[in-house]
């Protein structure tokens, strides 16, 4: 139901897609969507990287994501938390986008 709220205010469009997350228990996985195409631009799951401690991880997957999205000619995203609350791992990811250039 929290999820459903958030997404009738959040929309994506091509120039500026929603930047999606999902947090599990060990892994988290991010897309920038496009809504009035139904497309997803970019992905990327913290899963994929091997060998470091989760905070580690989670900052690199939103560096490649912001790389993905810089070579597609996305700058600014909507930021769509998925009813997560903004701490944590979903924090982390946030501030490592920004970092990486991404606008939200």
């Amino acid at each position: 139901m929290r999820h459903r709220r958030i997404r009738s205010r959040i929309k994506g469009t091509a120039a500026r897609p929603r930047l999606s997350v999902y947090r599990s228990n060990t892994r988290l996985v991010a897309q920038l969507v496009d809504d009035e195409k139904g497309e997803t631009i970019a992905a990327v799951s913290s899963s994929h990287v091997k060998g470091k401690t989760h905070a580690e991880r989670i900052k690199e997957s939103a560096a490649g994501l912001a790389r993905q999205a810089k070579a597609k000619g996305v700058s600014k995203v909507v930021f769509d938390r998925g009813g997560f609350k903004y701490a944590g791992i979903i924090k982390a990811f946030a501030d490592a986008a920004r970092e990486e250039g991404l606008a939200f």
